[in-house]
């Protein structure tokens, strides 16, 4: 298939030089069995390179199998990819095939393979080198022919250097390289992804699809877009159910794109020192946050009459403290002594978290969306911090 077919099948709207050498690349590389690895920011469509590379390949007629390896537990990742025997761990109870054995002849897409533990990258990497791996609680060395091609939204040369991805790993997995542009360096696909978004909903909902007038359309072309084509996707569908007039002004198309500076969103771009949210940063969010609301009680408690009761305190026995002083209680961030206290960040980040589950009665996901962190990550701290 060339370009113009691989667009039409698989959906890709854009003619953007860089997504067409990312197409390209998947085009040249899907015949052989090498490994590739996507590299992109979050929401910018990486899942779809293998699949082009499955179905150019002579694999096609093969499985091809999906897993984020960022949405299961560490405790089980090893089981869904090699697969475990019956009774290897409490709650196996009957033999099961891994992903490595089900896609044996076709093709495996790793999602967020940086979320995968020191340990599997280990397993992983045996299986690249050699076609072999073992069950959970086996003895018996089983092969597979498995074309694995992995995505990431993660530096990995930043995460080897801290020594969270396997160095040999990286290298056997990125013998092609595939690099999908964020949409913001698409400027001129915006207005192309906005249309077909918004003639999809329209069909699928049966009402006119919403046009943006010339002052609109540039002010889409110019925002950032962070949260790349999933967010353009969802603000279209916004706008398409919220507005009863279909013109869509550039002041009514404001109302819809988030402040850039507003916004702390974990998205991760590749680049150095823009990864999730690090303890630091999730404390100084917290207390940027306790700060706002201090300076609204202050506000509150400075337009209460100068006259009080100075007696009442004493016989109820409540003890009074000046906003003042709650308010030098929080430490500003350059004073903030995170260097010279590591027990103390433990301790409020452990506290941070527990909030953040009781707030969500327990619930992983929700509360690592709020704490800005991977629900891995989630995963990985409270079994550090020995959370309850």
């Amino acid at each position: 298939m060339d370009l113009n077919q691989i667009k039409q099948r698989f959906g890709i709207i854009g003619n953007d030089p860089e997504l067409d050498r990312a197409l390209e690349i998947a085009r040249q590389v899907a015949p052989t069995n090498l490994s590739v690895l996507v590299t992109g920011e979050s929401g910018t469509g990486k899942e779809v390179i293998p699949q082009i590379i499955h179905q150019n390949s002579a694999r096609k007629h093969k499985a091809y199998l999906a897993l984020n390896c960022g949405g299961i537990p560490e405790g089980t990742i090893d089981s869904e990819l090699f697969g475990h025997e019956k009774g290897s761990f409490t709650g196996a109870i009957e033999t099961r095939k891994g992903y490595f054995e089900e896609a044996d002849g076709g093709t495996l897409f790793l999602d967020e393979v940086a979320e995968l533990p020191l340990s599997t990258q280990v397993r992983l990497l045996r299986v690249l080198q050699t076609g072999e791996f073992i069950k959970v609680g086996s003895a018996k060395v089983q092969k597979t022919d498995v074309r694995v091609v992995a995505a990431t939204n993660v530096n990995l040369l930043n995460a080897i250097r801290d020594g969270k991805f396997r160095e040999d790993l990286y290298y056997r997995l990125c013998t092609v390289p595939i690099t999908i542009p964020p949409l913001r360096e698409r400027k001129g696909d915006i207005n192309l992804l906005f249309r077909k978004f918004a003639l999809d909903f329209a069909d699928k909902n049966m009402v006119p699809a919403v046009r943006l007038t010339p002052e609109a359309q540039e002010l889409l072309r110019s925002y950032r877009w962070p949260g790349n084509i999933r967010q353009l996707q969802s603000v279209a569908n916004r706008i398409s159910v919220l507005e009863t007039n279909r013109t869509i002004t550039a002041e009514v198309l404001s109302r819809y794109l988030p402040s850039e500076g507003a916004s702390n969103l974990p998205v991760r771009t590749g680049e150095a020192g823009n990864d999730y949210l690090s303890d630091r940063d999730i404390i100084f969010k917290i207390l940027y946050q306790l700060r706002r609301d201090i300076d609204h009680i202050k506000a509150q408690l400075e337009q209460l009459p100068d006259e009080r009761d100075e007696a009442e305190p004493q016989q109820s026995g409540h003890l009074l403290i000046s906003p003042e002083d709650v308010h030098s209680a929080v430490p500003h961030e350059e004073n903030y002594p995170v260097q010279d206290a590591p027990a103390s960040i433990h301790d409020v980040s452990a506290e941070l978290i527990r909030k953040a589950l009781e707030r969500h009665g327990g619930r992983r996901k929700p509360a690592a969306e709020e704490l800005g962190i991977s629900e891995r990550t989630l995963y990985r701290k409270i079994k550090e911090l020995g959370i309850q």
